[in-house]
């Protein structure tokens, strides 16, 4: 069985969470490590997913540690979209007017 790894890098504006993770995650950037296997049979070359990790930095006294953390390509997909949402509502949001002073 041919395997394949591939690995990118997402940035997360605002903290967020995992499903199965109890932690909040801080914003920054995280790699992703995907796992794919070849089908075997075809008559052209195609893989399947058979694993997502979002690798994890240790905060404190863990500090220099890393951490993979199996992830669903949908849990991932979902966090992004929520950050891109917290994202745009913090950048659109209605503008504060200051009160005006009184000029007696």
């Amino acid at each position: 069985m041919n395997m394949r790894s591939t690995r990118s890098t997402v940035t997360f504006s605002n903290p967020f969470t995992l499903p199965g993770y109890p932690d909040n995650l801080p914003a920054g950037d995280y790699e992703v490590l995907v796992e794919e296997e070849l089908l075997q049979g075809l008559s052209f070359e195609a893989y399947r997913r058979t694993a997502t990790y979002l690798t994890v930095r240790g905060r404190g006294s863990l500090a220099g540690h890393t951490e993979l953390l199996a992830i669903s390509d949908n849990d991932l997909k979902g966090a992004l979209r929520r950050d891109r949402g917290a994202t745009e509502k913090n950048n659109h949001g209605d503008a504060a007017l200051s009160p005006q002073e009184d000029l007696k």
